[in-house]
């Protein structure tokens, strides 16, 4: 069975933490969209208060062709920001495969908190702008992350997903 993921929320939520960790979980194929547009210079708002929607379509075709091929045995993990509601409508328009959509969720100081003790933080200017984005509207189902691990927000998103069946070998005698 393959679909895809989108897991969305503000900056410092643990996305990609909690992405990575989901790819492994189900052996899917993890895409960061941050990376996609900082590799093709996407990353950039210009004179405008955000990086434009323009901007993460443009980062969504630069992978649709690979997460088709992928789709066709596996599922795809799809971690980032996604603040503008037309990115995801575009992956849901051009990628007709059955899918599920996770908002993570806590408050802004959690976010600004998590984001202090990375290698490169942010700052909290950039988590409250982002916060303020992303919290505009929800889109798929809300996973509280306040006070969870990394492993209760992994197995939260798990229920919510269909079963993974594994086939055994039997031994007959």
């Amino acid at each position: 069975m393959s679909y895809f993921i989108i897991i969305r929320g503000p900056l410092g939520i643990g996305k990609s933490t909690i992405a990575k960790a989901l790819a492994k979980k189900l052996s899917a194929e993890y895409i960061s969209m941050d990376q996609i547009l900082k590799e093709n210079g996407l990353d950039v708002r210009g004179n405008e208060p955000c990086i434009p929607a323009r901007n993460f379509i443009k980062a969504n075709e630069i992978v649709l062709s690979k997460v088709k091929r992928d789709l066709k045995d596996k599922i795809v993990i799809f971690d980032g920001c996604f603040y503008h509601k037309e990115q995801i409508k575009h992956l849901e328009v051009y990628l007709p495969f059955e899918h599920y959509e996770f908002n993570l969720k806590a408050p802004i100081e959690v976010c600004i908190a998590r984001d202090s003790k990375r290698k490169q933080s942010y700052g909290e200017g950039a988590a409250r702008a982002v916060y303020s984005l992303v919290t505009k509207f929800d889109h798929g189902i809300n996973i509280d992350t306040e006070n969870k691990t990394k492993n209760q927000v992994v197995k939260e998103i798990l229920s919510h997903l269909p079963p993974r069946f594994n086939l055994r070998v039997v031994k007959t005698l």
